[in-house]
Order: C-alpha cells, then sequence, then structure tokens
C-alpha cells in the first residue's frame, strides 16, 4: 500500500535553488567554497532540526567575537581561537602543508600559526638571547640548537632563517603582559650559519590557559573540555628556495601533551629537554633539527 509521507519532509529543491542563486561573474573557486559551505551548512540544520532560538544563539555568538576584538583594540582574536578550538585551523593547516618525502626524510610536520606571531621579532646574533628582560622567577634557560637540512640531499641549509617565539614563565606573551615585558621579548629571529647550525638561548616553555572569559569560554564549558594549552616553543623557518615550516615545539613530559585544546600535537614535534653541563647560561638543552622541501616538491602522493 503506498504511503501519504511525503519524501522529504524539508523542500528538497531548496539547498540547490540557494547555490543557484551566485551569479555568472563568481569565479570558480568562490563558486566551489560557497556551494560547498552553503550545502554542508543547510545538511547541519536540517540534521539537527536547529531552533530558531539556537539559530539566534548562533548569531549572538558570531556578533560577539567581533565585539571583543574591537573592545580589546584588536589584540584579542577570539575568531581565531574559535578556529583553534573546533580544530579548524589543525586541519587547515595539514591540507595545506603535509609532504611524505620520497627519500624517507620526511619535512619537519607543521603545526598552527595560533594568534601571537608577530612580524616584528628582531634578527639577533647566534648564540645570543630572547629573554632581553632577563630571566624571570621560575624561568629555566635552555640552549636550543641544531641543523637545518634539505629533505632531498640531507645536506645542510646555510642561511636559513629561523624564527622562534614563547610565552613567559607566567604564561603570557609580550603584548599580553606590558606590566613585566617589553615589546619582542622571547622573539627573536636567527640566520643559520654556513654548516646550517643555529643556536640560541631561550626558556624551557610554560603550560598556559586560554583566557576563561569570553566566547571561547563559553563554548568550550557548553563541550565541558579544559583551555589548557601544552608547553610549547614556535617556530617559523624559512629560505627562499625551500617551502617553509611554521609549527610548535612540546615537552614530553607536559601533563597536557595529550590532550591539547586546540589539537596542534603531532609526534614528531613531542621533545626532550635535558640538563646540560659546561654550560654557564644554561640549565637546560634542546637539540633539534629541522628538515624542509624544496619549493615546488610534492613528495608521494
Amino acid at each position: 500500500m503506498a504511503s501519504d509521507k511525503p519524501a522529504h519532509r524539508f523542500d528538497p529543491n531548496f539547498t540547490d535553488m540557494v547555490i543557484n542563486g551566485m551569479g555568472p561573474n563568481t569565479s570558480p573557486r568562490h563558486r566551489q567554497v560557497f556551494g560547498a559551505l552553503i550545502r554542508h551548512i543547510h545538511d547541519f540544520a536540517r540534521e539537527v532540526e536547529l531552533t530558531i532560538d539556537e539559530w539566534m544563539e548562533g548569531v549572538k555568538f558570531i556578533n560577539s567575537l567581533g565585539e571583543i576584538y574591537v573592545q580589546s583594540n584588536k589584540t584579542r582574536n577570539e575568531t581565531h581561537r574559535i578556529c583553534d578550538i573546533l580544530g579548524l585551523e589543525s586541519l587547515v593547516d595539514e591540507i595545506a602543508h603535509k609532504v611524505i618525502s620520497e627519500t624517507g626524510l620526511d619535512p619537519t610536520s607543521s603545526s598552527i600559526l595560533g594568534p601571537f606571531w608577530s612580524p616584528n621579532a628582531p634578527f639577533r646574533p647566534l648564540g645570543g638571547e630572547i629573554f632581553q628582560d632577563g630571566v624571570p622567577p621560575n624561568g629555566r634557560v635552555v640552549k636550543m640548537h641544531g641543523v637545518i637540512r634539505d629533505i632531498t640531499t640531507g645536506k645542510p641549509i646555510p642561511g636559513a632563517v629561523f624564527d622562534i617565539w614563547q610565552a613567559s614563565a607566567n604564561g603570557k606573551y609580550d603584548f599580553q603582559d606590558p606590566e613585566n615585558q617589553t615589546p619582542n621579548n622571547l622573539r627573536g629571529k636567527f640566520r643559520a650559519d654556513e654548516n646550517g647550525h643555529y643556536w640560541f638561548y631561550c626558556l624551557h616553555p610554560t603550560a598556559y590557559s586560554l583566557p576563561r572569559d569570553g566566547p571561547s569560554w563559553a563554548l568550550l564549558s557548553l563541550m565541558d573540555r579544559h583551555p589548557m594549552r601544552p608547553a610549547h616553543i614556535h617556530i617559523m623557518v624559512t629560505h627562499p628556495e625551500y617551502q617553509g615550516c611554521t609549527t610548535q615545539l612540546y615537552p614530553s613530559d607536559d601533563p597536557w601533551v595529550k590532550s591539547d585544546t586546540v589539537f596542534a600535537v603531532k609526534d614528531d614535534l613531542v621533545v626532550n629537554f635535558k640538563p646540560i653541563e659546561g654550560d654557564a647560561k644554561a640549565v637546560l638543552e634542546l637539540e633539534y633539527n629541522v628538515n624542509l622541501a624544496p619549493k615546488g616538491y610534492k613528495g608521494r602522493l
């Protein structure tokens, strides 16, 4: 016996109508991206049967992201942070940078840029210190060093630029902490020598919490998630002839390394800080070699 129930509870043609509303001057890429976005948003709303109250709460939430950015004089980018805690930035980063080498030496894994990079970090001499305001209370000085290598030849890359930034021992970056830190404290760029070596002094990183207020905290609370990032050091390694690498390094003994709230930890980025002897400046040592792929290198698909 035939059922009188319609095949679709909701208009089966509605989403196509919205997508087809794009005009002829829409670029092919915009048509692809916006078409997929509209289709997935519509499918999401139908799947969960989104209520009007829930939709309006979402509108208010998006508005609050812009409001806090303006109120903080554009220093608090909650929209970026929301992308982090939903795992979107880590996923986009992997899509953009994943390369599997044909030589057995893979490029160093990338990780998210995060909201705290600055283009204004100064160049410092090899062997220099990035803690320009001195060592903070509870800070442990680390001698960090390694070689920057070409994955196709294994040879060093002279002149590569190693950009580092990190939070202080109180878990805050320089512009979050003007009472205690001057601009560009715990930031610096170093140019590798003729053998591809770099070395400098930094601090053992400190775990910190994302802000426990504002939109990102509200979203974490709704999902019953903690706001902690494991201790980490940010690095960005570049050379004009190579694909750059932006990533983060994490102490293996950090209690949050297996549950990073922004899902940015990868196995080859987990490192061991070791005691150092015979160096009056440091109590710990971190050796970390960075592997870069030449520009245009695709690797195994």
